[in-house]
């Protein structure tokens, strides 16, 4: 699965937990850039991409992202593993 796929995937995610789709996702995106995107909601998103990719995200790796683009690195890895 490519880093597009995954954006696409993960759009779905945001778009059903913060319930609009008035913001551009790409691998610079931070919550600073997304109305809505704040703590309570991250965890919902969290979870929905877990379940959508079939994955359990580490918590080291949920506390050392960033931005989208540490996000897709994560979810290609536990693709993989």
């Amino acid at each position: 699965m490519n880093s597009e796929e995954i954006i696409i995937t993960i759009r779905k995610s945001f778009v059903k937990i913060l319930e609009h789709d008035n913001f551009e996702l790409n691998e610079s995106t931070t919550a600073k850039d997304v109305d809505g995107w704040e703590s309570i909601t991250h965890l919902l998103i969290m979870n929905d991409i877990e379940k959508s990719f079939d994955i359990k995200f580490k918590l080291m790796d949920l506390m050392s992202m960033e931005n989208i683009g540490d996000l897709i690195k994560t979810i290609k890895k536990e693709i993989q593993a």
